[in-house]
């Protein structure tokens, strides 16, 4: 694994100063669009969980629904999305959450999961773990039971897992500073 995740990073292009000064984006754009890539990066998540009985995908708009349609597809799986508010057009739950540089609300379908399914978390980045620690929360509130999270980029330095501590975390690359 550890050779396909260094092919995989360098196919991240790195933007510095974005969204703000000191930054350093972790652009994944770059790595989706090159076809063996792609298709290594979902072959790669989808395998840590082929065989832990993932009844459905959880992915948080937008990047994470292009990983998380990927994986869920890969696994035979359903596919539930997490969107910015008042883009959903059921009746929804909603969750607040800190950003490395701000906050902001995801909310899902009451609907999305039933009682006692079993629920992979999928996403591109995993920062410093508000996106991630607010998805695992809705899927408990209705009634899901949490396989893991698993993302493309880790940015460890950041300490997201800490927030993760009850759920299982996997990350194909890792940065361990800017």
């Amino acid at each position: 694994m550890e050779n396909k995740s260094a092919k995989l990073k360098s196919l991240i292009r790195n933007i510095p100063d974005f969204p703000k000064k000191g930054i350093v984006f972790r652009d994944i754009t770059t790595l989706l669009k090159d076809k063996d890539g792609f298709r290594e990066m979902i072959d790669c998540l989808a395998e840590e969980y082929r065989d832990r009985d993932v009844d459905l995908v959880a992915s948080v708009d937008a990047r994470g629904f292009v990983v998380g349609a990927g994986v869920a597809y890969q696994l035979g799986t359903g596919l539930v999305l997490l969107r910015k508010p008042g883009k959903l057009p059921w009746e929804t739950f909603y969750c607040e959450y800190d950003l490395e540089y701000g906050s902001n609300k995801i909310e899902i379908h009451k609907d999305a999961i039933e009682k006692g399914q079993r629920v992979l978390v999928v996403d591109d980045l995993l920062a410093t773990g508000g996106t991630a620690a607010a998805t695992c929360e809705l899927v408990r509130k209705l009634g899901g039971e949490l396989v893991g999270a698993a993302f493309v980029v880790e940015l460890t330095y950041l300490k997201g897992r800490e927030k993760l501590k009850d759920c299982p975390v996997f990350s194909l690359i890792q940065y361990d500073s800017e």
